[in-house]
């Protein structure tokens, strides 16, 4: 490319120098303008975060021009791709697998491979956003969302993400577009779907509190229980070990008996009164045993 700008450069040199010696200033001047306006068109300028992508005579040249200043062919064009990452947001209604309608606010943020950005340009053109890219994205949505059904869409959200970016990256991958992310920014159901689950989580809220005081009781119940039954096993043992207590004395007491014992506790608790008696054949006469061992009538 230098050598055939210095070719015409050194054309264009002997031209205004022949047009000098015989047309004069005016025809000099003529020429120096139509040389830089030739030069002009060989100088292209790509701007950063683009991709030059060269055509000549309409035929897309098998390489590109990174960002900055380019010299080409005057019969050549520079068409400029962005290359940088795109966002894109997209509203979409489609349906799950039980036919619940969902609305879906989705965003993908994509970009072109600066590579093969002519490959792109050739097959599919400038406008590969509306040509592929949001066809493919509708696609994918609707395939992913009808695999589940709406209740599960509602507690599924990251699983659906994932499965719709994966069904999106293999379309647009033969495009050589890549997907950088995606989002589910909002999804909605009918208001009919809505409320039938509000009223389903109310109603599973309501069985959880019922199941867990019924199961609260049952915890009070069978420590109440518990507690009874230690107080009882204490009492018992209580009663046992009083009893074994009384048991083993009146052993201990019961070995260590002897008459002579007996008789002196015996005499340590009399009073010193004798005993009355009843005597006489023809009544009944009722006598005192110490006044008969007195020698008293």
């Amino acid at each position: 490319m230098f050598l055939f700008v210095m070719a015409i450069f050194v054309i264009l040199a002997g031209v205004i120098a022949v047009l000098a010696t015989r047309r004069g200033v005016i025809g000099a001047i003529a020429a120096v303008i139509a040389a830089a306006l030739l030069v002009m068109s060989c100088v292209t300028t790509v701007p950063t975060g683009h991709t030059g992508v060269v055509t000549t005579f309409g035929h897309v040249e098998n390489f590109t021009l990174d960002a900055g200043v380019h010299m080409v062919k005057p019969w050549q064009q520079v068409v400029k791709m962005d290359n940088r990452v795109q966002k894109q947001t997209v509203k979409l209604a489609c349906f799950s697998s039980d036919i619940q309608e969902v609305n879906m606010s989705y965003t993908i943020n994509y970009q072109i491979r600066k590579a093969d950005a002519m490959t792109l340009y050739s097959t599919v053109g400038v406008s590969y956003y509306d040509t592929v890219v949001a066809p493919n994205i509708a696609e994918a949505v609707k395939v992913a969302t009808a695999r589940y059904t709406a209740e599960e869409l509602v507690g599924m959200r990251d699983e659906l993400a994932n499965a719709i970016e994966l069904i999106l990256s293999e379309k647009l991958e033969q495009y050589n577009i890549e997907v950088v992310s995606t989002s589910i920014e909002d999804m909605d159901f009918t208001d009919a779907f809505t409320d039938a689950v509000e009223a389903k989580q109310v109603a599973q809220q309501n069985k959880l509190k019922a199941q867990t005081e019924a199961e609260q009781r049952v915890i009070e119940a069978n420590a109440a229980a518990e507690v009874r039954k230690v107080q009882a096993d204490a009492e018992a043992y209580e009663v046992l070990a009083r009893a074994e207590a009384e048991a083993e004395a009146n052993r201990k007491i019961s070995e260590s008996l002897t008459r002579d014992l007996i008789d002196y506790n015996y005499a340590q608790s009399w009073d010193g009164k004798l005993p009355m008696m009843m005597t006489g054949s023809e009544g009944a006469v009722i006598v005192n045993a110490g006044d008969l061992i007195n020698g008293e009538d």
